[in-house]
């Protein structure tokens, strides 16, 4: 990888924490390759080989945690996650910011502990708050009406102070990573300034997967993610269901673990699809490169990483701009872009593929043209690498 030549900005020295790591590893890992990162703390061993000097376990907040995610029930150990942050904000207050950071980067929920210590040095440390999901005025409202309608009675895991400590850390940060436009959306809607901030979709590992060259005789829909209620798979049933009495022989495969909140709808759907739990990346690339579309009806989410998976297959996606799908992909040029919670115009989507052999063809093979390059983990580090030398070059210049 090319390092970014000094000429263009200010070297980024990042220290990367994180309580829940989610993405945290590559981003680490990518940075490092630019020469850029000079701290990684996390709650998981080292097992993407940090340089040991640069690596630090976050100990109390894994320890404690431990137990709940050996042994809790889902729902139990998912609110631990948040329940438990003060063991995180203890730990990370009583850290030393390396005297070469310039940089301070975290997830959603992790960020308030790091940007205080980057508020407090002497130097001028950029705030860079890195954005899963949608802002939490979204996410939660979103989440919970989907488990009010389809789960009466059901809360989600997710503390209603999170979500205030959430908002405050988009307001104290300098730069928002938003893995789409749906991300990028939300937190303008929520008044967070739109030049603060950065669309950048996650990256995947594309290389194992080869592109379809057919279309399949009997029509086949792919979906991969937890079985949830975020996710829209009560929508992608309802809409399967229809399609199954046209099309007798179509197949949905559906792989990912089933989430509580799924509970009750779970039982309604277990003859229609066919479901597995986990599956490796070279099972999924398999299956791709057999299939009619890619569906994710999703009512929220950051930025759905198989959608780039399925465009290095060249299967074409259908999908809601929740997914954040918008942000790789064009209406009618690599997939169909549906409205969420709308079963008539999944159907009429999974319709118009199965009917429509050429325009299935084209869509895939324009979605693989755009997406089986610059989607690695090391381009999504070498553009934040780049966005945040950029920046950091235009505070220097302020001040000057």
């Amino acid at each position: 990888m090319t390092k970014t030549p000094k000429a263009t900005g200010v070297e980024p020295k990042f220290v990367v924490s994180g309580a829940m790591n989610w993405h945290l590893h590559n981003t680490a890992k990518g940075l490092e390759k630019c020469e850029g990162l000079v701290g990684f703390w996390s709650t998981l061993g080292n097992k993407i080989g940090i340089e040991k000097s640069r690596y630090r376990r976050i100990w109390p907040y894994h320890l404690v945690k431990l137990p709940f995610y050996l042994w809790a029930p889902q729902d139990l150990e998912e609110i631990m996650r948040w329940r438990l942050t003060p063991l995180y904000d203890l730990w990370v207050r009583s850290q030393p910011l390396p005297a070469d950071c310039n940089v301070v980067m975290g997830p959603m929920g992790s960020c308030k502990p790091l940007f205080d210590l980057a508020d407090q040095s002497s130097r001028t440390v950029l705030k860079v708050f890195d954005a899963p999901n949608s802002h939490p005025n979204w996410l939660l409202p979103k989440w919970q009406r989907e488990c009010d309608e389809f789960y009466p009675g059901y809360k989600i895991p997710f503390p209603d102070a999170m979500g205030k400590r959430i908002s405050k850390e988009i307001d104290q940060a300098d730069l928002v990573l938003c893995p789409s436009n749906f991300v990028r959306d939300s937190m303008v809607e929520n008044g967070v300034p739109e030049e603060k901030c950065f669309i950048n979709h996650f990256g995947v590992n594309t290389s194992i997967f080869q592109p379809r060259e057919i279309v399949p005789e009997n029509p086949v829909f792919v979906i991969v993610g937890s079985l949830c209620l975020r996710k829209g798979y009560q929508y992608l049933f309802r809409a399967f269901k229809t399609i199954k009495e046209s099309h007798p022989k179509a197949r949905l495969i559906c792989i990912g673990t089933s989430r509580p909140e799924f509970r009750k709808e779970e039982p309604l759907w277990q003859d229609l699809g066919e479901f597995y739990e986990s599956l490796s990346q070279s099972e999924i690339a398999k299956i791709l490169k057999e299939a009619t579309a890619f569906v994710l009806p999703s009512v929220e989410e950051g930025f759905a990483r198989v959608l780039s998976e399925a465009m290095a297959a060249a299967v074409p996606i259908i999908a809601t701009y929740e997914t954040g799908a918008t942000t790789v992909i064009t209406d009618e040029k690599q997939g169909l872009i549906v409205s969420s919670r709308d079963v008539d115009e999944l159907v009429n989507a999974m319709e118009r593929l199965i009917s429509d052999r050429e325009l299935n063809l084209t869509l895939g093979e324009s979605g693989y043209a755009a997406g089986a390059i610059d989607n690695t983990w090391d381009d999504y580090s070498k553009r934040i690498y780049d966005r945040v030398s950029t920046q950091l070059l235009k505070s220097v210049n302020s001040r000057e």
